[in-house]
């Protein structure tokens, strides 16, 4: 009954555990539909689909991330984040940037169908990036509602995109029975998204404004964002794009299906912690007191614990997991799907860090952790690829979340976030799973590491 009321409440502690339950809801349904219909589109689709989709989907984070200005989290830091003047400034950044991106995405597509030898690139690079035009146009309204941690309505008009999203990939997959699916349906799923939003969000909708002021703070903190999201974009993708090069199309495909099941705890961890976690620093910052130290230490065990727990089902079933689901074709994903899994454990366990110098205002600091990221995650991939090809380069990423550590320990003393004891437990936890899951499947590992595996 006591944590029926916690719930009601209209305390930041409150709040923050309302949101957390609709974004793990949101994840956990969306999750359900991304698997059912990753099962339903490689029976009608082929590997090599995957793989393509796969290299437009970095290309187009890419761009987006290239090009990203922190327009989200300088209106959920700002003090000016209400004001209606500063939200249709950052608005009319945000939709003109869409512009710009899809022009370049036109203009790129053919340099990168020579880089991959994909000619069909240049088709479907133009059509898939009228994704970031539309998404553009997405109203102020769901940052707003994220400052506030009043996720309600967001999630349900979340999910309604989802489903529509899904839908339209398997009709259209059964219909046409190519890539052209997956290309399509994202169009209608960021047409959809957007519409849905502008009605039925409550609040002011935009309109075209510019306000020196305004432009001036969120540029201000949007150019380290700016770099940070660039450092984000070669930690992130990083894999695909090295990985993608160095092996075939349809062995590529294969790699996005077990990354498409390791994933889900670091997706999950990404969505709480950049939904939940600036709001909760900027209204408990911890070093204003211990008492909010303590406060966001149970919140961080919590969390911990969460995307461990979740962690370890994948990385002890993986292989079984795609054996029971899939066809022979997919068969080393399993193998892959675990390694991935253990390997980002080391991630996991300092998640909830970065974001409080985000909620500090400091994006200076933010950015210098994820250079240092981008830089060992290339760097380790690449050794890994050249020592032990794909299974090197599986540990590669394992090695560079680890030696990331004491660039966390840094920004995160600073923000008076460090927390050595939750790492040091968590850290013994994770190294056991490690152990089992290895042991666990030693075989299928194994294969991966053998020439042609």
């Amino acid at each position: 009954m006591t944590s029926l009321a916690a719930l009601k409440g209209g305390s930041i502690t409150a709040r923050a555990m309302r949101s957390s339950l609709f974004t793990m809801g949101s994840f956990g349904f969306g999750q359900v539909l991304r698997l059912a219909s990753n099962l339903i589109l490689t029976r009608l689709l082929f590997p090599e689909a995957f793989g393509l989709m796969a290299l437009v989907m970095v290309f187009l984070m890419g761009l987006g991330q290239f090009s990203d200005v922190g327009v989200a989290p300088s209106i959920m830091q700002s003090k000016r984040g209400d004001e209606q003047r500063f939200l249709d400034t950052a608005w009319t950044i945000q939709a003109f940037r869409g512009v710009g991106l899809w022009l370049v995405a036109c203009g790129l597509a053919w340099p990168m169908a020579l880089i991959y030898d994909q000619p069909l690139l240049t088709q479907i690079l133009p059509v898939s990036a009228l994704t970031l035009l539309i998404t553009g146009f997405r109203p102020t309204r769901m940052i707003t509602a994220n400052r506030h941690l009043m996720l309600g309505r967001v999630t349900v008009l979340d999910i309604g995109t989802q489903l529509a999203g899904v839908v339209a990939a398997v009709l259209l997959a059964w219909w046409w029975g190519s890539v052209w699916a997956l290309v399509v349906s994202g169009v209608i799923g960021a047409l959809i998204e957007v519409a849905l939003n502008w009605r039925f969000l409550p609040g002011p909708g935009n309109r075209l404004h510019w306000e020196k002021a305004a432009a001036k703070e969120l540029i201000g903190f949007g150019k380290w964002v700016f770099l940070a999201t660039v450092c984000g974009f070669f930690f992130t993708q990083a894999d695909k794009m090295l990985i993608g090069k160095f092996i075939a199309l349809d062995a590529f495909g294969v790699y996005n299906i077990g990354y498409f099941w390791a994933s889900f705890p670091l997706m999950l961890g990404n969505l709480v912690t950049h939904k939940i976690l600036i709001p909760v620093y900027r209204e408990t910052p911890p070093t204003e007191s211990r008492e909010n130290f303590l406060k966001l230490r149970k919140m961080r065990f919590a969390v911990s614990a969460l995307l461990i727990g979740f962690v370890a089902v994948f990385a002890l079933l993986g292989v079984w997991l795609v054996e029971t689901l899939y066809d022979a074709r997919y068969a080393q994903a399993g193998a892959m799907a675990v390694v991935l899994a253990c390997a980002q454990i080391p991630m996991l366990i300092v998640m909830t860090y970065d974001q409080a110098a985000l909620a500090a205002g400091d994006s200076r600091r933010y950015f210098y952790l994820a250079f240092a990221r981008a830089v060992l995650m290339v760097g380790c991939i690449l050794i890994g690829l050249q020592s032990a090809g794909l299974i090197g380069a599986l540990i590669g990423q394992a090695v560079a979340f680890t030696l990331a550590y004491p660039v966390v320990v840094w920004l995160a003393r600073r923000m008076g976030a460090w927390d050595g004891l939750h790492d040091a437990l968590f850290a013994g936890v994770g190294l056991g799973l490690t152990a089992l899951a290895i042991w666990l499947n030693w075989e299928p590992i194994l294969r991966l590491s053998q020439p042609g595996g």
